[in-house]
């Protein structure tokens, strides 16, 4: 699967833009605030529906205008596929593939897989579960249209459980047997979650243990562990257990929106015990193992998009990711083309981005 062209219109600082790529590796070139990750975001959101920046669709569209439009040619087997994305400030965004509009969202994640790594995911290690559980989440969300639909149905049904939480006591027993209503659905949705998670980590394990130990020169090894806040089959237990905690706390203390992932270098956690260096090259490990386990089980290889974090790491663990990423479609942006001089990575294509204008 390779990413062909993108065009876009009053997308952030672009009125209008088109770009060409090339099947192997490109660099997005240029000072700080250009618009060079604009591209990236445009990219990521085709793939996924949503960017990785913002939650609201409005900001990304241009400062006076109120529509914006995004369109990405695909090729995979040599059969090219079109999706258009229309962003409008007060309506919900529109998407279609090769001209016909979708109504889900699950119709669209799939249809070309992309693998973001910006400086931002060498903090995943020390930073809070949330975001751990974030990274899980939108791995599986394109590896698996059902996981995003188990996903999204969790989320509201426990925004609604938590909403009844706050108005619930034990003197009200007609919201406390409402109550037992939003456990079996959050019990439904819930277990889905559990078993992807634990067979996606599992998986994942083999391949970051081993990628790891070759960028230590075999002097660490690096596994993986699900932190889960309850096992699948005891969770409509648990939930039963905690009404008391639940309804004086005003939320649901149980379930996979608590869980975490551990890391650990030679049986030492990681977070805690970790140098900087350790929790760094354990993330550059993370997000190689997910170039492979996402060509692994899709049987298909994913673009990957580099937003500005070969300055973020030193020339061994620069070195170590360019050999891995030569195989497959790349897309880098970095400050200036001088950076990979010395890399010895073959560039195919370069474009320098100024002010909203790429050369």
């Amino acid at each position: 699967m390779i990413i062909k062209s993108i065009a876009l219109k009053n997308y952030r600082n672009y009125k209008y833009l088109k770009l060409d790529f090339d099947p192997k590796t490109n660099i997005l070139y240029g000072n700080n605030a250009q618009g060079k990750t604009n591209i990236i975001e445009a990219i990521y959101l085709s793939s996924t529906s949503k960017s990785h920046r913002s939650n609201n669709d409005k900001e990304l569209i241009c400062f006076e205008e109120e529509e914006a439009h995004i369109r990405v040619i695909i090729e995979k087997e040599e059969k090219e596929s079109k999706i258009d994305i229309h962003l409008k400030k007060n309506k919900k965004k529109g998407v279609a593939i090769n001209g016909l509009p979708i109504n889900k969202v699950s119709q669209l994640l799939g249809t070309f897989k992309v693998i973001i790594f910006s400086p931002e995911d060498l903090k995943l290690i020390k930073d809070g579960p949330k975001q751990r559980r974030h990274f899980l989440d939108l791995e599986l969300c394109q590896l698996d249209p059902l996981y995003y639909y188990n996903l999204q149905n969790y989320s509201k049904v426990l925004k609604q459980r938590n909403n009844l939480l706050k108005k619930i006591n034990y003197k009200n027993s007609d919201l406390f047997d409402t109550l037992k209503v939003w456990d079996d659905q959050l019990v439904q949705y819930g277990k889905y979650l559990i078993y992807k998670r634990t067979e996606f980590i599992k998986e994942l394990n083999t391949i970051v243990n081993r990628i790891h130990s070759g960028l230590t020169g075999n002097l660490e090894n690096l596994n993986l562990f699900y932190d889960l806040n309850v096992k699948a089959d005891a969770f409509l237990k648990k939930l039963e257990d905690n009404y008391e905690k639940d309804i004086r706390t005003k939320t649901t203390n149980s379930g996979p929106h608590r869980d975490d992932l551990l890391f650990d270098i030679n049986n030492k956690d990681v977070r805690k015990y970790g140098s900087q260096g350790q929790q760094r090259t354990a993330a550059l490990s993370l997000k190689i193992a997910e170039i492979e386990i996402v060509s692994q089980i899709s049987k298909d290889k994913p673009v990957l998009l580099l937003d500005d974090v070969l300055s973020e790491l030193d020339n061994n663990r620069q070195k170590y990711l360019l050999e891995y990423i030569k195989s497959i479609q790349t897309i880098i942006t970095c400050t200036g083309i001088e950076d990979f001089m010395n890399s010895h990575l073959e560039i195919n294509k370069s474009y320098k981005v100024l002010d909203g204008k790429v050369f």
